[in-house]
Protein backbone atom coordinates (compact mmCIF):
# COMPACT_ATOMS: atom_id res chain seq x y z
CA UNK A 1 0.00 0.00 0.00
CA UNK A 2 0.91 3.38 -0.81
CA UNK A 3 2.35 5.50 1.69
CA UNK A 4 -0.27 8.99 0.22
CA UNK A 5 -3.21 8.35 -1.52
CA UNK A 6 -3.58 9.67 -5.02
CA UNK A 7 -5.40 12.65 -3.94
CA UNK A 8 -2.38 13.35 -1.35
CA UNK A 9 -0.02 13.11 -4.54
CA UNK A 10 -1.95 15.07 -6.67
CA UNK A 11 -3.09 18.02 -4.09
CA UNK A 12 1.25 18.43 -3.64
CA UNK A 13 2.40 18.00 -7.26
CA UNK A 14 -0.28 20.25 -8.55
CA UNK A 15 -1.16 22.14 -5.54
CA UNK A 16 -4.32 24.36 -5.96
CA UNK A 17 -4.13 28.39 -4.72
CA UNK A 18 -0.83 28.83 -4.40
CA UNK A 19 0.71 31.99 -3.47
CA UNK A 20 -0.41 35.51 -1.45
CA UNK A 21 -3.76 37.49 -2.28
CA UNK A 22 -2.68 41.50 -2.58
CA UNK A 23 -5.70 42.76 -1.27
CA UNK A 24 -6.10 39.84 1.54
CA UNK A 25 -8.51 41.01 4.15
CA UNK A 26 -7.77 37.64 6.37
CA UNK A 27 -4.30 36.50 6.67
CA UNK A 28 -3.34 33.52 9.45
CA UNK A 29 0.13 32.39 9.83
CA UNK A 30 0.77 28.90 11.63
CA UNK A 31 4.25 26.88 12.46
CA UNK A 32 4.52 23.41 14.25
CA UNK A 33 8.29 23.98 15.16
CA UNK A 34 8.38 19.79 15.28
CA UNK A 35 8.26 19.39 11.89
CA UNK A 36 9.03 22.80 10.46
CA UNK A 37 5.74 23.19 8.59
CA UNK A 38 4.78 26.83 8.08
CA UNK A 39 1.59 27.79 6.67
CA UNK A 40 0.35 31.05 5.59
CA UNK A 41 -3.15 31.66 4.69
CA UNK A 42 -4.89 34.55 2.82
CA UNK A 43 -8.40 34.79 2.30
CA UNK A 44 -10.43 37.37 0.46
CA UNK A 45 -13.79 37.88 2.06
CA UNK A 46 -17.03 39.99 0.89
CA UNK A 47 -20.01 40.23 2.54
CA UNK A 48 -19.16 37.40 4.78
CA UNK A 49 -18.36 34.94 1.96
CA UNK A 50 -14.93 33.73 1.39
CA UNK A 51 -14.35 34.34 -2.55
CA UNK A 52 -11.15 33.56 -2.99
CA UNK A 53 -7.88 31.45 -0.26
CA UNK A 54 -4.67 31.03 -1.27
CA UNK A 55 -1.68 29.58 0.86
CA UNK A 56 2.04 29.62 1.18
CA UNK A 57 3.28 26.77 2.66
CA UNK A 58 6.97 25.49 3.84
CA UNK A 59 6.40 22.21 4.51
CA UNK A 60 6.07 18.09 3.28
CA UNK A 61 4.21 16.76 0.81
CA UNK A 62 0.99 16.13 3.50
CA UNK A 63 1.39 19.81 4.31
CA UNK A 64 1.04 21.29 0.86
CA UNK A 65 -1.68 18.91 -0.14
CA UNK A 66 -3.32 19.65 3.54
CA UNK A 67 -2.92 23.62 2.35
CA UNK A 68 -4.31 22.89 -1.42
CA UNK A 69 -7.11 21.23 0.01
CA UNK A 70 -7.99 23.06 2.77
CA UNK A 71 -8.42 26.35 0.73
CA UNK A 72 -10.73 24.15 -1.93
CA UNK A 73 -13.18 23.50 0.61
CA UNK A 74 -13.34 26.90 2.22
CA UNK A 75 -13.81 28.67 -1.22
CA UNK A 76 -17.18 30.13 -1.74
CA UNK A 77 -18.28 29.11 1.90
CA UNK A 78 -19.25 31.79 4.57
CA UNK A 79 -16.91 32.66 7.69
CA UNK A 80 -19.02 30.72 9.77
CA UNK A 81 -19.32 27.50 7.70
CA UNK A 82 -15.20 27.99 6.77
CA UNK A 83 -14.62 28.46 10.88
CA UNK A 84 -16.45 24.92 11.23
CA UNK A 85 -13.64 23.55 9.16
CA UNK A 86 -12.08 20.27 11.06
CA UNK A 87 -9.03 18.78 10.62
CA UNK A 88 -10.62 15.58 9.88
CA UNK A 89 -13.07 16.95 7.11
CA UNK A 90 -9.14 18.04 5.47
CA UNK A 91 -7.80 14.10 6.08
CA UNK A 92 -11.14 12.61 4.77
CA UNK A 93 -11.34 15.01 1.33
CA UNK A 94 -7.60 14.09 0.83
CA UNK A 95 -8.66 9.62 1.15
CA UNK A 96 -6.41 10.10 4.43
CA UNK A 97 -3.27 10.73 5.76
CA UNK A 98 -0.81 8.50 7.08
CA UNK A 99 -1.07 8.85 11.40
CA UNK A 100 1.91 10.55 11.76
CA UNK A 101 1.02 13.10 9.02
CA UNK A 102 -2.53 14.24 10.78
CA UNK A 103 -0.70 17.25 12.22
CA UNK A 104 -0.16 18.39 9.23
CA UNK A 105 -4.00 18.54 7.95
CA UNK A 106 -4.34 19.99 11.90
CA UNK A 107 -2.39 23.12 10.75
CA UNK A 108 -4.09 23.93 7.91
CA UNK A 109 -7.71 23.86 10.06
CA UNK A 110 -5.59 26.16 12.34
CA UNK A 111 -4.17 28.81 9.59
CA UNK A 112 -7.53 29.26 8.60
CA UNK A 113 -9.19 29.75 12.28
CA UNK A 114 -5.92 31.95 12.44
CA UNK A 115 -6.72 34.18 9.12
CA UNK A 116 -10.56 34.24 10.43
CA UNK A 117 -9.52 35.37 13.81
CA UNK A 118 -7.88 37.95 11.70
CA UNK A 119 -10.72 38.85 9.85
CA UNK A 120 -13.05 38.92 12.98
CA UNK A 121 -10.75 41.61 14.26
CA UNK A 122 -10.26 43.92 11.73
CA UNK A 123 -14.09 44.18 11.16
CA UNK A 124 -14.35 45.55 14.76
CA UNK A 125 -12.05 47.90 14.43
CA UNK A 126 -14.19 48.88 11.09
CA UNK A 127 -17.58 49.35 13.06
Amino acid sequence: MALYSDKVMDHFLNPRNVGSIEDANAVGEVGNAKCGDIMKMYLKIEDGVILDAKFETFGCASAIASSSMATELIKGQTVEEASKLTNQAVTEALDGLPAHKIHCSVLAQEAIAKALENYNQAEHLDS
